[in-house]
């Protein structure tokens, strides 16, 4: 009987040394593979780290956070997040997915396959990171006073617009770092 208070106190600093260390200010869930962090930063502002560039916006600033989805030109599904501000800027981040993808066609998932491989291999010989880059057809597509990134993964711009939201409704600064 009195062996097993021992055993307690022996396993004891063990166990405490086991605890999670992680910022409890991080809305990581501990995946280290993740293609973006959120986490609390400077009062009273939004920051987003992402492909591209960057953006930060006052909390008391932004009027409105919306997503919405729409098919572009019959093959692209484009998934967006909006994120407008009282002042003269309206950050657009989006996400797009080809149509066939989710066709029954293997036919169009082969060419969607064969697209995505053309763009990495000349986004490899140039240097850039075309498959993530803002695509646009002047004039039909330039936006005055938008600010336009986009994300591989639709996780990733869905966790965007819950760090938005999170910093808006709390007013607690957050800044979003995005590692595609």
């Amino acid at each position: 009987m009195k062996l097993l208070p021992v055993l307690f106190l022996l396993t004891m600093p063990m166990l405490t040394m086991a605890q999670d260390t992680a910022n409890p200010n991080s809305t990581s869930n501990g995946q280290d593979d993740k293609p973006y962090n959120d986490a609390l930063a400077e009062k009273g502002f939004w920051q987003g780290t992402l492909p591209g560039g960057s953006y930060m916006v006052a909390l008391n600033r932004i009027s409105s956070i919306s997503k919405h989805e729409y098919l572009l030109d019959g093959n692209l599904i484009v998934t967006e997040v909006t994120i407008d501000t009282i002042g003269s800027s309206i950050l657009r981040v989006y996400q797009i997915t080809p149509a066939a993808q989710y066709g029954t066609l293997a036919t169009g998932r082969k060419i969607v396959e064969r697209g995505r491989d053309l763009l990495d291999r000349a986004g490899q010989r140039t240097g850039a990171d075309i498959a993530n880059m803002v695509q646009k057809q002047y004039p039909t597509t330039t936006h005055a006073r938008t600010v336009e990134f986009r994300v591989k993964d639709l996780g990733t711009l869905d966790a965007l617009l819950n760090s938005a939201r999170n910093a808006l409704l709390s007013g607690k600064g957050r800044k979003f770092v995005v590692n595609e």
